[in-house]
């Protein structure tokens, strides 16, 4: 069986600069790209939440009371006191009280 050498693996690559740039300067390599990625996603968020409710805003249009009732504008305003005066004015004293049979079943 052969031996092993006892080396330490040294193997320069282009990961080894940066990795000690990134060392010297941490803000510049984690920082400022999740500075960068934060500033563009909310305006990326902020299109996306503005294009969600302009299409929502032409699907469903806005429809006033009056129109969506049927009702003209020319009415007359409701009140109660003219309610409630019309309605004792209309009291009938011609009704007569009359029972009803119970349902089956019941005593």
């Amino acid at each position: 069986m052969g031996t092993f050498q006892n080396k330490p693996y040294n193997h320069s690559s282009a990961f080894n600069s940066v990795a000690e740039q990134a060392k010297k300067k941490p803000f510049i390599y984690f920082g400022l790209p999740f500075l960068a990625i934060m500033v563009v996603g909310s305006f990326g968020l902020a299109e996306l939440t503005k294009t969600k409710f302009e299409h929502r805003d032409r699907r469903h249009t806005v429809v006033a009371k009056e129109e969506a009732l049927g009702i003209d504008k020319n009415r007359r305003t409701l009140s109660l006191q003219e309610e409630y005066m019309r309605l004792q004015a209309k009291t009938d004293e011609d009704w007569e009280q009359v029972r009803i049979s119970r349902p089956p079943g019941q005593q």
